[in-house]
């Protein structure tokens, strides 16, 4: 498989993902096969109910709608896209504001996509869970 298209349409992805602060949803889903399996490493626990994994492309529109209800994107930047195969890694830095706490959470996230005929089919997302979940819980009173 040539790596070079998967990799520049993840760039041009995230970089509008970036620039719109994440309402880019519609380029998302159509880099995806109607297949596409999404996972977060917080597993839609209480607090990050929009990381529950999905399959499908109306799933992953549930995953953005989720994450855009709980969540501000303050930046999405990446560093580094490492291909191998169908397989593309993404390291960066991302800020979320939460919408019901008000708290931000600030990461590193990596991601890891893989890739069939042109579009993805399964996507993994890794971030410091420990920040996000703080972020989501309301102050004692």
């Amino acid at each position: 498989m040539n790596t070079t298209a998967p990799v520049e349409k993840l760039l041009q992805a995230f970089q509008r993902w970036h620039d719109t602060r994440g309402k880019n949803v519609a380029e998302w889903v159509d880099l995806m096969a109607d297949d596409v399996e999404m996972r977060s490493v917080a597993d839609g626990a209480p607090g990050m109910t929009f990381s529950a994994p999905r399959k499908g492309k109306a799933a992953a529109h549930g995953y953005f709608a989720a994450l855009d209800a709980e969540w501000e994107m303050l930046h999405y930047t990446v560093h580094d896209l490492i291909a191998d195969g169908d397989r593309v890694a993404v390291f960066g830095v991302c800020a979320y504001r939460n919408r019901k706490t008000g708290k931000t959470a600030e990461t590193h996230v990596a991601n890891r996509w893989r890739f069939r005929d042109g579009l993805a089919v399964e996507f993994f997302e890794l971030y410091d869970t420990a920040r996000a979940f703080a972020a989501a819980s309301p102050d004692p009173a």
